[in-house]
């Protein structure tokens, strides 16, 4: 292990990268609800300042993990298609298997331009979290509360107010709508026999009524659908604490774009073109478990600069006051102020261990465990 390997690997710094990101975080978010007025004078305005506040925080993630770590993406898709991303409003379905798996979504708008204006389809609970949910509270992310005769009406409202989006977005959306687990994919499968559907290895059976409700309403606003299947080299399972630790992981995507007047408008036959949809993603994941890479051509974007710019500002704004404040506090000599001080940090430790927990798998959502819920789509 080289010197920087084991300095990356060290807690320290695994606190002051928390560090940074938290209390930037909640100085974006004390900027955006200084927003709040601009709204009522230049909707527009506000809408593309919340764009880069937004970036600031999402893109340090994204630094961690092209920088810090260094993990590489290789993209593979039809290089007439390659062009027009970045360019256009998309819908982006995702394939949700890993514990960084949005991240390298994020990763993927970076490399576009498009990362700060991104949406995602959330439950509603993020909406009240400090820093990523208040940042997507600004930046009018569709929240949903998992009660399809409740987010029908709210879900498509939400998704009509992006149709005068000042900016080009992609809209993440997970179909699964839960992470993969060996349990909820017995579970999904149980429903897939019970409807007559063909079973999926490597997926959860799509819920197709969120997607319909998201293509009918951006019908007019987004030109695509870019069908995305992420795998990992080697087999791994990357993970977060491993990103914080400098692991180098290399991440394999393919692309598909597809043109939104080729789905069906039809809910029936949009639910029928989506399980296909899903079903031609199994093969892909088939494919690259068989030879270890996805089939056609391939191009590794280049990593943008902006993302570690941007975080290195953070960083020397913030953590040179910090240790001026702590050489004060140590030179004072006071057990107290001392005790405190490591008392400080451990209760900080202990949150950061916390929040890195909540990306296991294992610490997932329960959604998708039992049968009745799958059953509702």
């Amino acid at each position: 292990m080289g010197v920087l390997q084991l300095l990356k690997s060290q807690f320290l710094c695994h606190l002051m990268i928390c560090y940074v990101f938290l209390v930037s975080g909640l100085i974006i978010n004390l900027l955006q609800l200084c927003t709040l007025p601009l709204w009522l004078v230049s909707k527009q305005l506000a809408r593309k300042i919340n764009i880069r506040l937004a970036y600031c925080v999402s893109s340090q993630m994204v630094a961690a993990l092209e920088w810090w770590s260094g993990t590489e993406c290789t993209l593979y898709t039809d290089p007439k298609s390659y062009p027009l991303y970045g360019k256009e409003n998309a819908i982006v379905v995702l394939n949700h298997s890993f514990e960084i798996d949005f991240l390298c979504g994020w990763t993927f708008c970076d490399r576009f331009g498009v990362l700060g204006s991104s949406k995602v389809l959330a439950k509603k609970e993020l909406a009240y979290v400090p820093i990523i949910g208040w940042m997507w509270y600004f930046l009018e992310i569709v929240f949903c509360k998992r009660k399809w005769e409740e987010d029908r009406r709210t879900v498509a409202q939400s998704l009509q107010n992006l149709r005068d989006y000042p900016e080009n977005y992609w809209f993440l959306l997970y179909c699964e709508g839960t992470r993969f687990t060996p349990k909820k994919h017995q579970v999904s499968m149980q429903v897939a026999e019970s409807k007559g559907l063909p079973k999926l290895k490597y997926h959860l059976l799509p819920r197709t009524k969120g997607f319909w409700v998201t293509v009918q309403n951006l019908r007019g606003t987004a030109a695509a659908v870019y069908d995305s299947t992420l795998n990992f080299r080697n087999n791994e399972s990357p993970t977060l604490l491993g990103i914080l630790n400098g692991k180098k992981y290399h991440a394999d995507l393919y692309v598909r774009r597809i043109p939104l007047e080729m789905i069906p408008e039809d809910e029936a036959e949009c639910a029928a073109w989506l399980h296909k949809l899903y079903q031609e993603k199994d093969s892909f994941q088939e494919h690259y478990t068989q030879t270890g890479c996805f089939p056609g051509p391939t191009v590794s974007p280049p990593r943008r600069p902006w993302s570690l710019i941007n975080w290195l500002f953070w960083c020397c704004l913030l953590l040179y006051p910090l240790g001026l404040l702590l050489a004060q506090l140590f030179s004072s000599g006071s057990m107290l102020t001392i005790l405190a001080s490591v008392a400080l940090c451990s209760a900080a430790s202990l949150g950061v261990r916390w929040m890195i927990g909540q990306t296991e798998i294992d610490k997932g959502s329960s959604y998708g465990n039992k049968e009745v819920p799958l059953n509702r789509n």
